[in-house]
């Protein structure tokens, strides 16, 4: 009998690594609750140092084993070892995890925290029953947004969550799309007005109007005079599926179309054919699926993340989106990948 290579030999490993990936998560996640990388940014701090500054009271070995492993993990960066060493950001923690910084897009990993952590926990059961495991899962009669909005600590934490988790898409959208062609953008549900706000600073000509529930608009209106766009950038409020959309040349929606079953898809993408003229533009920004679905495993999970907070919601390829916008009478359209497993699915009426 030949005995298999090294090469060849079935290895665990890889199972290890994912079926215990939870323990990786929770450890960057404490990281970003207790703020760690705002404490290190521009700077070097001791074990010893870092456990005073945040108050931890376990052990010293087990605070060097949260941030020995923070190391391992590309997190951050170490010189010394144990008492002697000292420990600083990695370049991207001291970019995207420093929450004094404008490029600070960890309010998707605290709302991960939060919320999220403890929701995935019931995965079985989401695809057992077909159900949501968010708050509305205990509360039959809750609609989630509406009610998640009247408090404002969940409503800031959603709103810090949606800018983070798409403000390197954003970003990207503004330089890789050609906006000068359009006058007007409106961006339905808009959250904080976040994506108007990166495409008026890549694109002089455009006026944009951003537009969600109405407890969403001072924080856009705050968010936008803080970039002194106002007089660039209107809030507007409304209700998607109740209310007219706003018109313009091109309308935008980020991480909206996959929180919807199929029929409400097809209902809004016909609602925003009806509200563009011809020759405007529809985009959705979002973790669309590759057609043979081997390789955005993001944009997998952000579907089943979409069975656990809404049941019958999922994220889609772009034949789906090809699909749909075709029957509701758009032309043509394209795809435009963005950052990571993001990109932006476009119809052309």
């Amino acid at each position: 009998m030949n005995e298999q290579t090294t090469a060849t030999q079935p290895n665990p490993s890889h199972i290890m690594q994912i079926g215990m990936g939870f323990w990786a998560s929770k450890t960057l996640l404490a990281a970003v609750k207790f703020k760690l990388f705002t404490l290190l940014a521009g700077t070097k701090l001791s074990g010893a140092e870092i456990k005073k500054q945040l108050d931890l009271h376990t052990t010293d070995r087990h605070v060097y084993d949260w941030l020995d492993t923070l190391v391992t993990l590309g997190f951050l960066q170490r010189e010394g070892l144990l008492a002697e060493a000292q420990y600083s950001n990695a370049t991207e923690t001291e970019i995207f995890l420093d929450t004094k910084k404008p490029s600070y897009m960890g309010g998707i990993l605290e709302m991960a925290n939060h919320r999220l952590y403890k929701f995935w926990g019931n995965l079985e059961e989401a695809l057992s029953t077909g159900h949501p495991q968010n708050e509305t899962k205990d509360a039959a009669n809750m609609n989630f947004f509406e009610d998640m909005y009247k408090d404002e600590a969940k409503l800031y934490e959603f709103m810090n969550a949606m800018s983070g988790i798409q403000t390197g898409n954003f970003m990207a959208l503004g330089k890789k799309f050609d906006f000068s062609k359009y006058k007007t953008l409106a961006d339905v549900g808009g959250a904080d007005g976040w994506l108007s706000i990166q495409i008026c600073l890549n694109h002089e000509g455009i006026k944009c109007t951003t537009y969600d529930l109405p407890a969403v608009e001072p924080l856009a209106k705050q968010k936008i005079a803080a970039f002194q766009l106002s007089d660039r950038i209107d809030a507007k409020s409304g209700d998607i599926i109740k209310d007219p959309l706003p018109t313009a040349d091109v309308i935008t929606m980020g991480n909206i179309i996959h929180g919807f079953n199929e029929d409400t898809k097809k209902m809004v993408i016909q609602k925003v054919y009806d509200a563009l003229p011809e020759g405007g533009v529809f985009m959705t920004i979002e973790n669309v699926i590759d057609t043979d679905r081997r390789q955005n495993a993001f944009g997998l999970m952000m579907s089943l993340n979409m069975l656990i907070e809404n049941g019958d919601a999922f994220d889609y390829t772009f034949d789906d989106f090809n699909g749909w916008t075709k029957a509701a009478g758009f032309k043509r359209t394209e795809i435009i990948p963005l950052a990571g497993p993001t990109s932006a699915a476009i119809a052309y009426k």
